[in-house]
């Protein structure tokens, strides 16, 4: 998507949980600090400031009584260099998860994927060509006589080689290899690369570029020379049931219904990797410049009726366009189209598009949707579109705003999808309305579980980001990274127990000393100045774009120390109505369990506490019943409240 920087894969290093070191520091310890004026923005915070006390004020103290005040920090600090080159995304195999949530629904989603049994996904490949189909039926969309059969193989491919390039896992390249070869037998025989009529009726152009996505990521992370083999040939094989020119979508049925909307990305791609001209000319031709990106570009909104996920997930084809044809409109497309999305469109959560389709603004219809729909967002469909365009902006511009963005939808929709199980039941709506629950969509294999492997495989492409003077971390999470820095081995470590405790530690080693700036991304959500400290003395950072930034000469051994304020607070569903509220501490939006009533429940914001002993979890008792509150990435099987009333 970005720039490519240069690769030194992870060898495994020794960490200490986070749990272990927790019990080493002091939240609440005073800390002297450095302050500054708070300034806002069409719901953003600039010019956040960085070093104050944790604990000793609220927000209004600060903001009416720290105007102007400044202390010297306690040790020297250079100032970092103008960055003139945007950022880069780190390759798959220099970042590792070591812990904490993100890791855990990691690992589950690579054991799921990792145990899909070749021969269910290949039959219906197999069948249509004549071959020997051992295996189960898929059933669902997949099946040869379901909706589209086979429409997720190459979206599967694709997961499971960027999860074999992060983890070093054999077998995931191998699965890969497998999958691709008995894909290409079959292909050979029919010379089809649809699996049945169906597929080549309803979705070829959605199809053809699934195939593409897992072609390309299986040759360049798997190594799997086959796949490469064999970009033009689909390509070719696909052109007598593709249309000549994009299409728009605008409903979530309305014709035509096939998706050629996120195609041109990985045409662009394929056309770099095989000199193909006709991918390249192919790609252009898709860009859905007309409808969609020159009036965006001009400033228009025309989100309102369209499908959403179709729209979003277009997104990352101007994304692509922006490097490869450096057109400055595609950029203004994504950042017109990025304002609307999180600030007329979207829940609490970073979701938006109920019943698959963009409301109309001002009009209270998010209001509306939790009492007209349980299908509130196409969950990981809609993630995976999210975090792509946030990283397409954050490398063209920069700007740590876009991180906030993605920090949202991916800990409060995409972590908080309910796991598949081993026979095709997946996720693909979240429900917002009073006393909702997790449940799996009524089809098996739908298009959500292609790109829930896709997106969570991403997790570690949205944590670190390269830049030329260093190194921005973007989230917060357990992991590592690596890379070279003007001839020295860098290896960033991060240790925390973020969203749900308030400190990060980061710790530095290095094959010589080295002079870097490390950015570190300061939330819009902050309740307090963050507090900064480097080897364990207080430090001043400038900030630039929403980084923290720290430019020295680093040696190894050290440790930089950052705490994020959080407070709890109430976020209005849509402006014509304020009071129904949801709650959110820090980043994570929080949801009553089991709630008694099945409507919008008062919400009493003074009266919660966090719950001793139970990490993450809050209480507030009203009259005659005790409720208990947690992030949304909690709930398994309860029920759940999303949005309340003002008390």
């Amino acid at each position: 998507m970005c720039k490519q920087s240069e690769t030194t894969p992870i060898a495994p290093y020794p960490y200490r949980s986070t749990t272990e070191h927790s019990a080493l520091w002091n939240p609440t310890a005073a800390i002297p600090a450095l302050a500054a004026a708070q300034c806002r923005h069409n719901g953003h915070r600039d010019n956040i400031p960085i070093l104050a006390p944790l604990m000793s004020f609220t927000r209004r103290e600060f903001v009416l009584g720290t105007a102007g005040m400044a202390l010297a920090a306690r040790i020297p600090l250079r100032a970092a260099p103008a960055s003139t080159r945007p950022l880069a995304e780190f390759d798959y195999d220099q970042v590792r998860l070591i812990g904490g949530p993100l890791k855990a629904h990691y690992d589950r989603i690579h054991a799921t994927y990792l145990a899909l049994d070749n021969d269910r996904l290949l039959k219906v490949y197999r069948q249509r060509a004549g071959l020997p189909a051992p295996g189960a039926d898929m059933g669902g969309w997949y099946d040869a006589d379901g909706f589209v059969p086979g429409h997720t193989l190459g979206q599967y491919i694709s997961g499971i080689a960027r999860i074999g390039a992060t983890t070093g896992d054999a077998d995931c390249h191998a699965k890969a290899g497998a999958l691709v070869e008995g894909f290409a037998a079959a292909f050979e025989r029919s010379r089809s690369i649809y699996a049945g009529p169906n597929a080549e009726k309803i979705w070829p152009c959605y199809i053809l570029d699934k195939h593409l996505a897992g072609l390309i990521d299986a040759g360049t992370l798997s190594h799997v020379e086959r796949a490469h083999d064999l970009l033009s040939r689909v390509y070719n094989a696909a052109l007598p049931y593709i249309p000549e020119q994009g299409r728009d979508r605008i409903g979530k049925k309305d014709p035509p219904y096939d998706e050629t909307y996120v195609l041109p990305e990985n045409l662009f791609t394929a056309a770099a990797m095989t000199g193909d001209g006709e991918l390249r000319e192919r790609a252009i031709r898709y860009l859905l410049d007309k409808e969609f990106f020159d009036p965006l570009a001009r400033g228009e909104d025309v989100l309102p009726g369209r499908h959403a996920y179709s729209h979003a997930i277009a997104l990352s084809s101007a994304g692509k366009a922006h490097l490869v044809l450096h057109d400055p409109k595609y950029l203004q497309a994504m950042q017109h189209a990025w304002m609307l999305l999180t600030e007329t469109q979207q829940f609490a959560t970073g979701g938006w598009g109920p019943n698959e389709q963009f409301i109309e603004p001002h009009k209270g219809q998010l209001y509306s949707s939790l009492l007209a729909t349980q299908d509130h967002f196409e969950t990981p469909c809609g993630s995976y579109a999210a975090t792509k365009l946030a990283r397409y902006l954050l490398c063209a511009t920069g700007d740590a705003r876009y991180g906030d963005g993605l920090e949202r939808v991916l800990f409060n929709a995409l972590l908080a999808a309910k796991d598949p199980d081993s026979d095709g039941d997946y996720p693909y709506y979240s429900t917002y309305s009073a006393a909702a629950r997790k449940v799996y969509y009524p089809k098996k294999w739908p298009c959500c579980s292609g790109t829930l492997v896709q997106g969570v495989a991403d997790y570690v492409k949205n944590i670190y980001f390269r830049a030329d003077d260093g190194i921005r971390v973007n989230l917060y999470a357990p992991s590592i990274v690596r890379w070279q820095h003007d001839g020295a081995t860098v290896t960033l470590t991060q240790e925390t127990d973020y969203p749900l405790d308030i400190r990060v530690m980061l710790r530095v080693h290095l094959s010589a000393p080295v002079a870097f700036s490390l950015g570190l991304r300061l939330p819009a959500w902050l309740a307090a100045p963050a507090t900064l400290r480097v080897n364990g003395a207080v430090a001043q950072a400038p900030q630039q774009q929403g980084w923290a930034m720290l430019h020295r000469v680093w040696r190894d051994g050290d440790s930089v120390q950052l705490d994020l304020p959080q407070d709890l607070h109430l976020e209005a569903i849509d402006d014509q109505h304020p009071e129904t509220v949801a709650l959110l501490r820090g980043p994570l939006v929080y949801v009553e369990l089991n709630p008694r009533a099945e409507r919008l429940a008062l919400i009493p914001l003074d009266r919660i506490q966090s719950m001793p002993g139970a990490s993450g979890l809050l209480a507030a008792s009203t009259t005659g019943e005790n409720r208990v509150f947690a992030p949304l990435y909690f709930v398994q099987q309860e029920s759940y409240t999303t949005y309340f009333q003002k008390s």
